[in-house]
């Protein structure tokens, strides 16, 4: 029995459509704080760059995100393709399946080394694969790990401005270098906020397509263990199962035929039981035919040899014709 979860993908989108309808209901119900805290008395466009530069990364981060779900669930419909196709044991499972899926390059590529009558190896090909599909998750993983260093980048200069403000106001004891500190202050809270936010929000949903993409490769290694590899692959060990198998099933077939020449044998004797009970039942009506035979003949006062009477009349008007 294969493990595997057909629609992982389509539940996580699922959430992730859940998630931002929830984030921009808050948010409207949430504007005018919002506001406050992100849009107004802002000295500097400090704030408005680092937010909206956390921001875009995290939005590009989550359309690669949406992406990569949307691909692997084409790949999790075409698995669960191939494994009913298996379980009907079709000739070829991969003729109704996406010709660019994982799935049909794993049996394709089987298929070839079996016909150059190469030994298969199956870490190689897995090895190949994980290689191959970690370069699908380099931005998600580079947008991953720098979310939280934006908010902590926009916390330093942030602190820089209010450092700026502390120093005009020591220096000059107005009321701009204070006004400076306190942007400064709000500034360094905001970027953290807003990178903190992010960064929960795609490290869930990127941890949750590291899951998926490590649920499909599973099935894909569990597929090729348990169907591909006794198809395409004839190592000596696998020969002798099937060697061992095809004695198993001879025995089988032996003890069969030993079974039904008993039953043949049985079967005989029965027959002849049969002819022989026939035949003393046919000797008994000849007996019975010879009775209704004498007493037809005494009913009908005849000789005894009525047979040989009516020869012996034939033969004596022949005689009679022949005088004439």
């Amino acid at each position: 029995m294969i493990q595997f979860k057909k629609s992982y993908s389509f539940n996580v989108l699922l959430r992730l459509i859940v998630v931002a309808v929830l984030v921009v209901v808050l948010i409207f119900y949430n504007f005018d704080y919002i506001q406050n805290i992100y849009l107004k008395n802002q000295l500097t466009n400090t704030g408005y760059i680092i937010n909206s530069s956390i921001v875009g990364i995290f939005l590009l981060g989550m359309a690669k995100l949406v992406s990569s779900l949307l691909f692997y669930w084409r790949e999790e419909r075409a698995v669960g393709k191939f494994i009913v196709n298996v379980h009907h044991e079709d000739f070829n499972p991969s003729d109704s399946i996406n010709k660019k899926s994982l799935i049909y390059h794993r049996y394709v590529t089987m298929q070839d080394i079996y016909r150059q009558h190469a030994s298969i190896n199956q870490s190689a090909m897995a090895a190949t694969m994980v290689a191959s599909e970690s370069t699908r998750l380099s931005l998600p993983k580079f947008v991953s790990n720098i979310l939280i260093l934006t908010g902590v980048f926009g916390t330093i200069i942030s602190l820089s401005i209010a450092l700026v403000g502390a120093s005009s106001l020591i220096e000059d004891n107005g009321i701009g270098g204070m006004g400076q500190v306190i942007h400064g202050m709000s500034t360094a809270l905001s970027t953290t906020t807003t990178a903190i936010i992010c960064y929960l929000l795609f490290g869930y949903f990127y941890l949750k397509l590291t899951d998926i993409q490590t649920n499909l490769f599973s099935a894909i290694e569990q597929i090729t263990t348990q169907h591909l590899m006794p198809r395409f692959s004839h190592q000596s060990e696998s020969m002798i199962h099937q060697l061992a198998e095809l004695i198993k099933s001879l025995r089988h077939t032996a003890a069969n035929m030993q079974l039904s020449q008993q039953q043949y044998l049985e079967m005989g004797s029965k027959v002849n039981e049969i002819t022989t009970h026939y035949d003393a039942r046919v000797s008994g009506m000849s007996d019975d035919i010879t009775d209704i035979k004498e007493l037809l003949r005494l009913g009908f006062r005849l000789p005894e040899d009525h047979t040989h009477y009516t020869d012996r009349q034939n033969s004596s008007v022949s005689k009679s014709d022949e005088n004439q």
